[in-house]
């Protein structure tokens, strides 16, 4: 699978995925300080390599602390935890493993641990983290890929594949899943801008794979449904509410609408942890907004007129009324989703 990133005894390191496709070439965070400029910078992206990456943040931060005891390292602690919060606010994996991470340290601190115990403890949370997402993107991909139909074209958006992962994908995951089970997929991907993640990380992934890809300009998906080419549309979230609204790399909505308008199924595969139940609804789902020279400018030349106004969110979101159905490594949801998730978090409880 595609080293997304790995702990090494030196630090974490990373694919640089600013770089790809056309050089493939890694990055070494070997402090959390640097994990958090390799999430800032979109070095790492993806809702749950963000926040697997920001364990292993954590754990390096215990790594270099020169504390002896839990207690004692309890406000750097703090520190490293705020610090890799605020890297990018609306993937809520990032928080989910933060969180983690304080119980686990929680617990560590109540019974007065010493810092190799600490150390020892969070990285391996860390480790468990990174495997339990492989293992939830292989789960999910068999559940999500039952849904595909035998042949034909697929549509993504944006990178929701071994890239956006610790590996094997969630959206990318259910069509690799799909190909395994001896379907016949054409993945169609829309170049996703401003930051093309479907035209440099998508396209580089699944030709990786030797699976049929076609990389569209986003303005071109309506006309490839009315042609028919375009049987099923499968995308990624970063946070899902509890209600079924989901964020996704911008865009997203639009390829809703499109696919509700042509009579096409739109599926949304995320792990568990993408879930907050904890925002009732799409409109509490905070968006981040992303530097101006993402749309000003591209391949170092600048494309629009000095000072013109830029407006560039890097998210929005897709209401549960178009989404047919919602995947993830505990199951398959239906509408109405506000049931359907709540019931499964008392089955998994």
């Amino acid at each position: 699978m595609i080293p997304t990133l790995t702990w090494t005894p030196e630090g974490v390191r990373f694919i640089d995925q600013t770089r790809l496709p056309l050089e493939e070439s890694y990055v070494l965070a070997t402090t959390y300080e640097q994990v958090a400029d390799v999430i800032v910078t979109m070095v790492v992206r993806g809702a749950p390599a963000i926040g697997v990456s920001a364990a292993y943040g954590v754990a390096l931060g215990a790594e270099k602390s020169a504390a002896t005891t839990a207690a004692e390292f309890a406000p750097e602690f703090a520190r490293i935890c705020a610090r890799l919060a605020g890297t990018r606010p609306t993937a809520v994996n990032l928080f989910w493993a933060i969180d983690r991470m304080k119980r686990v340290f929680g617990e560590l601190q109540a019974r007065g641990a010493g810092m190799d115990e600490v150390r020892a403890r969070i990285l391996a949370e860390a480790h468990a983290m990174y495997d339990e997402d492989i293992q939830a993107c292989k789960t999910m991909g068999a559940y999500g890929g039952e849904l595909l139909p035998d042949e034909g074209g697929m549509l993504t958006h944006c990178n929701a594949g071994a890239l956006a992962t610790c590996g094997y994908g969630t959206a990318l995951g259910v069509i690799r899943a799909a190909v395994e089970q001896g379907k016949q997929i054409h993945v169609y991907a829309d170049e996703t801008r401003p930051f093309l993640q479907g035209a440099r990380l998508t396209a580089w992934e699944l030709m990786a794979d030797g699976i049929p890809t076609t990389v569209i300009c986003d303005n071109m998906a309506a006309s490839l449904m009315r042609a028919g080419k375009i049987k099923a549309v499968v995308v990624g979230a970063d946070r899902i509410a509890a209600n079924g609204d989901f964020a996704n790399k911008i865009g997203t909505y639009n390829v809703a609408i499109l696919a509700k308008e042509h009579g096409i199924p739109f599926y949304c595969a995320a792990p568990w942890s993408t879930i907050d139940t904890a925002t009732p609804n799409g409109e509490a789902i905070p968006i981040e907004e992303r530097n101006a020279i993402e749309v000003t400018h591209h391949g170092g030349k600048q494309l629009t007129p000095h000072g013109v106004g830029i407006c560039n969110p890097a998210f929005d979101v897709t209401p549960a009324k178009y989404v047919t159905a919602i995947i993830t490594e505990r199951g398959v949801l239906r509408a109405p989703y506000a049931e359907s998730l709540r019931e499964m978090e008392l089955v998994a409880k």
